[in-house]
């Protein structure tokens, strides 16, 4: 299954609130599950929801990193972020990296794991 190209995102509950406004004032379509009162809501149901609103999920949660569960090109994109620190500033600071990237590459299809590092990509066109 081959979704087409992704220029929304959800952000999961365990991210903070002012990344979805990082995302919105950079131009992208983007939510927070807690907008669409789907807090607590299992991972399955978070995922199909996303893939239906095509809209890539941003998230602290390594299960969505789990790409038999989740595979490459079966969902608009995940990332998963994997940092040393998730305090606001810090998760806004990497972030703002991925933001620069997200204007020349979309993560549709594809899981993205970002670290303080960088961004390594999984999926089709990877």
């Amino acid at each position: 299954m081959t979704l087409r190209k992704a220029a929304s995102f959800k952000v999961d509950e365990n991210l903070p609130q002012e990344l979805t406004e990082q995302l919105r004032q950079a131009g992208f379509d983007a939510m927070s599950v807690l907008d669409q009162r789907l807090g607590g809501a299992i991972d399955e149901v978070l995922a199909a929801k996303c893939a239906a609103e095509l809209r890539t999920i941003v998230t602290f949660d390594l299960e969505f990193g789990d790409v038999r569960k989740y595979p490459p090109g079966d969902h608009a994109g995940i990332i998963v972020l994997r940092l040393t620190q998730q305090d606001v500033g810090h998760v806004l600071a990497v972030f703002a990296k991925v933001i620069d990237v997200l204007a020349a590459r979309s993560p549709n299809g594809q899981l993205w794991i970002v670290d303080e590092r960088g961004i390594r990509v999984r999926g089709a066109s990877a």
